[in-house]
């Protein structure tokens, strides 16, 4: 399933920039899906061994979301699938931008995904006290008691700036720059280190090369992180 809205979110972003990806074929196009768990995977447990099918094999694992991508669209640059949790899809920006700008790729799909159709993950986080009772989000607030797990996909075309103008797109936002951290020891392997959080904030601006105040706006993932 996840690979099913992943190719039909992706054709959809490549219409919405009006490319037709079939001069591209075999070209250096670069793909990067942030995914974490696989629910799909949970539901073959139920099969008997009899049925196992060796096509069941592209479903089990995340490498398949960007390499059938890849297959499909006939691109030959970097596939990675990444799985950092919350933020696997923008760690997978910051890959496609470090791409783009390493010229490993003169386009870039970047996604995330995720399908819920298993009760078992959720029943694991309920009982680790991830999950909000209430099933609502309470971001930045002191009646915060957990998070919401949600489905869906959103693809993004990527192009150098100076290519983009170049051909005549359609420009919608540029990236000025990306960082990636981590926050090492901190009270639990799922609680926030501030001050590692600040810093990877401020390796983000000296990539852009801008000044706090230069910030007008900012949007944080639902859980806070």
């Amino acid at each position: 399933p996840q690979e099913r809205v992943l190719l039909e979110t992706a054709w959809q972003a490549l219409e919405n920039a009006n490319i037709d990806p079939t001069g591209l074929r075999r070209g250096n196009g670069g793909v990067y899906v942030g995914a974490s768990s696989i629910d799909y995977a949970l539901e073959i447990d139920a099969l008997p061994y009899p049925e196992l099918d060796g096509h069941l094999a592209s479903g089990i694992t995340m490498f398949p979301l960007s390499g059938r991508l890849s297959y499909f669209l006939g691109w030959r640059g970097p596939s990675i699938s990444v799985d950092t949790a919350c933020s696997s899809s923008l760690a997978a920006m910051h890959m496609a931008v470090q791409g783009l700008r390493r010229r490993e790729s003169d386009i870039a799909l970047c996604a995330g995904v995720n399908a819920l159709h298993h009760p078992r993950i959720p029943v694991i986080f309920s009982h680790g006290q991830m999950l909000a009772p209430d099933g609502q989000c309470k971001t930045f607030d002191e009646s915060a008691d957990g998070y919401v797990r949600a489905e869906g996909c959103g693809v993004v075309v990527l192009m150098r700036l100076s290519d983009a103008l170049r051909d005549g797109r359609d420009v919608l936002a540029m990236i000025r720059g990306t960082a990636v951290g981590q926050d090492g020891d901190s009270a639990g392997l799922t609680v926030p280190n501030g001050a590692a959080q600040e810093q990877v904030i401020r390796q983000s601006l000296a990539a852009a090369r801008l000044a706090p105040q230069d910030i007008g706006y900012v949007e944080a993932h639902g859980t806070g992180t």
